[in-house]
């Protein structure tokens, strides 16, 4: 008799041992990502395939499974009440199904307790139009820094704010803020396409889940200039690629144009990466953090993106701009990491190991000084 899967209680001890990530393999132990690190979980057995397709057919829609046999791989959400909200990646590996549950704590996290500097951000939520990026690898958190900043914004400011998200994951509860969220696939057939109509629907700010494409991009920019901030994410490691990025999406002869472009709208970019905290206890973004300066904004203009790590470097006392370096020199002296997490992650690693000895560049390339 084929044993049955305990869906409740896999879910059930995602959270109990507080893991970000559960994943379903026929032929392999449910296994969890805790801290970094995959754990098989215990009491468990190995999956068959009568009990992987029992999980899909109990977390998927009718019309979620026929977008799946069509495509061999969907994006969901899924809801335990009492238990809490995952998201999901379902899809094919050697002709079975496979999935990856993403576990979305209910309680969205402050500015503060992400240990995100509060000035830059919220000069970011006063803005009445423009570009707010975050970007990074995959499972660094963008999506948490997005729900706090617009937890944030539905705490202090009257806003109505619309979502386009695929699949919806944070819920929000309105405040001073009206907030609607829309899924893809549910709500709404595209990003590009909602977000052509959401311009119409009178909002304050609008949420992209992610910019994956060129149309998509162009959308955002057009709603940008017509009097909104518009927020999302994109795949890049640094405000430098996150512009290069944008500009390269585009054909060759758009490119001065979308240079002028950014130079007005792109009010802001924070890059992050996720690091194990000192004392083990979860995890803690690093960030690079390029505001719309004056100097920015005049780089952005000419086109001398290159130029712009060096005005983040020098904003950071009075904008509140920050490069990584920068950003790890004071987790570190907080005691929040290790040397050594700090140097694997910085993008300059010899720059930041002569900070953190006590030591600051001079003018000349090869002028070092004491502190």
């Amino acid at each position: 008799m084929e044993k049955e899967i305990d869906i409740k209680g896999l879910f059930a001890a995602v959270v109990a041992r507080n893991a970000s990530d559960l994943f379903i393999k026929v032929g392999a132990y449910p296994t969890v990502r805790i801290l970094g690190q995959l754990e098989k979980l215990p009491q468990t057995t190995e999956l068959t395939q009568e009990m992987v397709e029992k999980l899909f057919m109990e977390i998927t829609t009718e019309k979620l499974r026929q977008k799946f046999l069509e495509t061999n791989e969907v994006d969901a959400a899924y809801e335990i009440y009492g238990l809490g909200r995952f998201r999901v990646n379902i899809f094919r590996q050697r002709g079975f199904i496979g999935m990856a549950f993403r576990y979305v704590h209910s309680d969205i996290p402050s500015i503060e307790t992400l240990n995100l500097p509060l000035k830059p951000l919220e000069r970011l939520a006063r803005s009445t139009r423009g570009l707010f990026l975050v970007t990074g690898p995959a499972g660094c958190g963008k999506s948490t820094t997005i729900a706090s900043f617009i937890n944030h914004v539905n705490e202090n400011w009257n806003k109505h704010i619309i979502t386009i998200e695929d699949p919806v994951e944070f819920i929000f509860v309105d405040d001073k803020c009206i907030i609607e969220q829309r899924e893809l696939g549910i709500d709404t057939f595209s990003f590009a396409e909602a977000l052509r109509h959401s311009v119409r629907q009178s909002p304050d700010i609008i949420m992209i889940g992610e910019i994956r494409d060129t149309d998509t991009m162009e959308t955002a920019i057009n709603a940008a200039e017509t009097g909104h901030l518009v927020i999302s994410t994109i795949h890049s490691i640094n405000s430098f690629q996150t512009v290069e990025r944008i500009i390269n999406m585009f054909p060759p002869y758009q490119h001065k144009l979308l240079y002028q472009q950014l130079s007005l709208l792109l009010q802001g970019v924070i890059s992050q990466r996720l690091l194990l905290r000192s004392d083990g206890k979860g995890f803690i973004p690093a960030s690079e953090i390029m505001l719309s300066t004056p100097t920015i904004r005049s780089l952005l203009y000419e086109g001398k993106i290159p130029e712009i790590y060096a005005s983040i470097q020098e904003g950071y006392s009075y904008y509140g701009t920050q490069t990584f370096n920068q950003s790890l020199k004071y987790l570190f002296q907080n005691n929040f990491i290790t040397i050594e997490d700090a140097l694997a992650c910085s993008d300059k690693p010899e720059e930041l190991k002569l900070e953190l000895h006590g030591f600051v560049k001079g003018t000349d390339d090869f002028d070092f000084k004491l502190k």
